[in-house]
């Protein structure tokens, strides 16, 4: 049972600049839910799990979009980001925590078949939570990362790496070289992003570079310039990209990671081997039947699945997916606000999923 409900939160009074996003918190025994909600309270629930280094706000735009369309939507700050209960543990980041958060905050919420829509790790947490409590879901939108049945871990990505842009011996762990940075040197990672918070935040998020495709990526090269920023050990000053994030809304993201900086967030990268152990207890070997949208980004040098292996644990797991493809990296929340709704709202139409509940 939840201990709090409030309807607007003091902690996330600065996330609802905009009238149609009330920010409000939701608590248990084990763990505090910051979340953002707009359309009629009455509506089909659409919920929306942001991914690293972002913040619930990275969904505004899909938001006023679905509430719009007559969707109840959620966006929660997951465990580690802006008013959520930020744990010191790095084993406190596991997935099955993190599920168990959101399937707590389901039940505040009625605990009706929702729509799961995840970005980045969202899509991690959104994939094992379908794979694990189907029950909770009527169909799953998965933007940017694609769903591993065994878990989103080096040991499952690294066997994909294409190796005609990363050859072995010069790039051991291709562009995931920046997550094995983490596992071996986690404090030092951290010490970098955290040194000029604003300007990290700042110079990740860039739009696309079609021209990129095909060639190695900055992230395969962490450890071998000793850093994220190489031997500066901090971001270079990088002005905003206002066609990204809103003026207030990045400041807002700024605030975020000022009061828990990059620490929590980065220790989702640390339990590889717990995420690979929970993974493995689903049913039907992490089999989803429900239907599934996965969003791919074609600039995104880390995670497209155009031309690669990447999408082939998906396609084998997944009885009833469906492929979007925008001209856009990573950040296509940001990158290509109406695009991605729209990918989504002709997916729901095809799959008669729409706002009629199940």
């Amino acid at each position: 049972m939840g201990l709090a409900a409030a309807a607007t939160s003091p902690i996330g009074a600065w996330a609802a600049s905009s009238a149609a996003l009330a920010s409000r918190t939701f608590g248990t025994l084990r763990h505090m839910t910051h979340y953002l909600e707009c359309g009629p309270a009455d509506g089909p629930l659409m919920i929306f799990l942001h991914g690293w280094p972002e913040l619930s706000l990275i969904w505004r735009a899909q938001m006023e979009a679905f509430g719009s369309d007559g969707w109840r939507c959620i966006a929660p700050d997951m465990r580690g980001y802006g008013g959520s209960s930020a744990p010191a543990a790095l084993d406190a980041y596991t997935n099955e925590q993190v599920v168990r958060d959101m399937a707590e905050l389901h039940d505040h919420l009625g605990g009706e078949p929702a729509i799961w829509v995840g970005h980045d790790w969202g899509s991690v947490i959104a994939g094992a939570l379908v794979a694990h409590e189907p029950a909770r879901s009527r169909g799953l939108v998965l933007i940017s990362v694609p769903y591993y049945p065994d878990a989103n871990a080096l040991p499952t990505l690294v066997p994909l790496v294409d190796r005609t842009i990363y050859p072995a011996d010069i790039y051991p762990d291709g562009q995931w070289d920046y997550f094995r940075y983490y596992t071996t040197h986690f404090e030092a990672a951290v010490y970098d992003l955290d040194a000029d918070k604003a300007a990290s935040l700042a110079s990740i998020y860039r739009s696309g570079d079609p021209t990129s495709i095909g060639k190695p990526s900055a992230n395969a090269l962490v450890t071998r310039k000793g850093g994220r920023f190489g031997e500066a050990h901090r971001a270079p000053l990088t002005t905003p990209d206002p066609a990204l994030w809103p003026a207030a809304d990045f400041k807002a993201l700024v605030d975020a990671f000022d009061t828990h900086g990059f620490r929590p967030p980065c220790a989702w990268y640390l339990n590889d081997a717990a995420n690979i152990a929970y993974a493995r207890r689903a049913p039907n070997g992490g089999q989803i039947s429900l239907p599934v949208l996965f969003v791919n980004g074609e600039y995104d040098q880390i995670n497209t699945i155009k031309g690669n292996r990447y999408g082939e644990p998906m396609r084998a797991a997944c009885a009833d997916l469906t492929t979007a493809n925008l001209l856009g990296a990573h950040w296509l929340p940001l990158e290509r606000k109406p695009e991605l709704a729209q990918a989504i709202r002709a997916w729901l139409q095809a799959k008669k999923l729409s706002t009629a509940r199940r």
